[in-house]
């Protein structure tokens, strides 16, 4: 294999896995935010508890469609670990949705 094509297919199987980490962190600050920053840290400084909702909605949103993107990327490239990657990327987005409706019912 030449060096250009084998340079080629580490950039094709890099870029499902940098789309994942990608949707695990916007997956991570949300629920960091959501459960430690906003009802601790955020009140000691002097912020509303009420917040949260404000914060989380537009997060969960970004996160549910990193989510999706890992998802499409994994499968597009016919990556070896798509059906793992994928069932854990569901079980995020189910926990997402679930979340975002919880905060979407506290500002109502």
């Amino acid at each position: 294999m030449s060096g250009t094509a084998a340079s080629t297919a580490a950039e094709f199987e890099e870029a499902p896995a940098r789309t994942f980490r990608f949707a695990i962190l916007i997956s991570a600050v949300r629920c960091t935010l959501t459960y430690v920053i906003l009802p601790f840290v955020a009140p000691l400084v002097g912020l509303a508890a009420g917040v949260g909702p404000a914060v989380g909605i537009p997060i969960a949103v970004v996160a549910l469609w990193a989510n999706v993107a890992s998802i499409r990327r994994h499968w597009h490239a016919g990556h070896r670990w798509r059906w793992p990657i994928s069932l854990l990327n569901a079980g995020i987005i189910v926990l997402l949705v679930i979340l975002l409706v919880l905060d979407v019912n506290q500002l109502l």
